[in-house]
């Protein structure tokens, strides 16, 4: 990473009053260094006062945020960008309001992590601003949230499991969201309809082709599915049971393929290269054979009446959660994630052993998010992460990323099982 110049802030969290930027607050008054220098910035006063005065209540011996007034163009973004070093963006929908912040720290050399889950828009900002990024050396994060950390870490930390212990490079590698409790945020449905009233199709489904966000190609896919997993979204997958269609998995796998070409091509990454014959697929526990036929075909046509019928966008407008708004703390800690995952290595001929993860998170997905969009900020201001810049992602940051995660309750354990 090229150095900085001293600036103002470490760290300045662009959106913190919205349900994510709040909880974003709040983590880095409760768990960052009291020394660290930061703001909030956004367009209300009166309510970025209201962030400060909950962040003082949470911890009134630290270091207090400043605020910073900035509207959404591109020439505010830009000052503010300049009087900080890494700037945590919240604000969505990222299709439609992220680039004023993630141009600005490209042209500020500022170091730059989101929450977006929008992967045809991440994929629109390594086209633009990639090579900007990598001359100016700035270490660019998006999707740095439970879209799409998570997943990102079970399958570098399985890499690595597989190289240490058993002297291979991995082939496929099985992710499953085995349980989960939460309910979207109002940002998070907006994100949807937005992305579907933006983009066409034919753009949407660029984006989501295998390998699309890598730098490197990759011709290896994976097994084929069978006619049944086609026709029910079924599969038992070794260690994993039965599985069925997951809606994270559009987000995260593009996530975790660029993952395997950056660090292909890192020169300080390499030794964590996955290898040639690579292939991600995600997806969610199946509670049973009904259940997961159900959960596929309701994914199906949910979707597609939102892609299809104006009226019923507009009728999740109007009832679910408004942009900003989300489920109250107390109902946040009733919340809960359990991800596992299974790592087979590339060997001939095939080894009976596989690697097994899983992670549990002991609250909502949102708080998860928080975290790691802080602790990652963190991380690239303080861990020597011998980035040399560009748009990365956020298994890119390895260990010390984990071992931060760790300490805040996001917990891993990893073994060799036989199957």
């Amino acid at each position: 990473m090229a150095p900085q110049q001293k600036r103002q802030y470490d760290i300045v969290v662009f959106g913190a009053t919205g349900y994510t930027g709040f909880m974003t607050a709040e983590h880095i008054a409760e768990r960052l260094p009291t020394d660290l220098k930061w703001a909030v910035a956004g367009r209300s006063e009166e309510k970025l006062k209201r962030v400060v005065s909950e962040c003082q209540k949470l911890n009134p011996n630290r270091i207090q945020p400043e605020i910073e007034l900035c509207n959404l163009n591109d020439q505010d973004l830009l000052a503010l960008a300049k009087k900080t070093s890494a700037m945590i963006c919240t604000v969505g929908p990222f299709a439609q309001f992220g680039e004023h912040a993630f141009k600005a720290c490209v042209e500020a050399g500022t170091h730059y992590i989101d929450c977006t889950g929008e992967v045809v828009w991440t994929l629109s900002m390594i086209k633009k601003y990639e090579a900007a990024a990598k001359k100016a050396g700035i270490v660019m994060i998006p999707q740095c949230g439970f879209d799409s950390a998570p997943s990102d870490l079970l399958a570098w930390s399985m890499a690595q499991l597989v190289r240490s212990k058993l002297s291979a490079p991995v082939s496929d590698v099985t992710v499953s969201i085995h349980d989960l409790k939460t309910k979207p945020s109002g940002g998070t449905l907006a994100t949807i309809l937005g992305l579907i009233e933006k983009y066409t199709l034919k753009e949407i489904g660029a984006s989501k082709a295998p390998f699309a966000l890598s730098p490197v190609p990759n011709s290896y896919h994976g097994p084929a599915p069978s006619l049944y997993s086609k026709l029910t979204g079924l599969r038992t997958v070794p260690g994993l049971g039965l599985l069925c269609t997951s809606v994270t998995a559009a987000t995260d796998e593009p996530i975790v393929q660029r993952t395997w070409g950056m660090l292909q091509q890192e020169p300080s990454r390499k030794q964590e290269a996955y290898g040639p014959r690579f292939s991600y697929r995600e997806f969610a526990r199946a509670r049973g054979t009904l259940a997961g036929i159900v959960t596929h075909y309701g994914l199906a046509i949910g979707m597609t009446m939102l892609v299809l019928f104006a009226p019923v966008r507009n009728l999740v407008r109007r009832y679910i959660f408004q942009p900003g708004e989300g489920v109250s703390k107390e109902d946040a800690k009733k919340e809960y994630i359990v991800m596992r995952g299974t790592a087979v290595p590339d060997v001939q001929p095939k080894s009976d052993k596989v690697a097994f993860i899983e992670a549990k998170y002991p609250s909502s997905p949102y708080l998860l998010t928080a975290t790691c969009l802080a602790q990652a900020a963190y991380s690239i201001l303080k861990d020597d992460q011998k980035l040399e810049g560009g748009i990365y992602t956020p298994a890119c940051l390895g260990q010390k990323f984990i071992d931060r995660l760790d300490g805040e309750g996001f917990k891993v354990e990893s073994k060799l099982i036989s199957v």
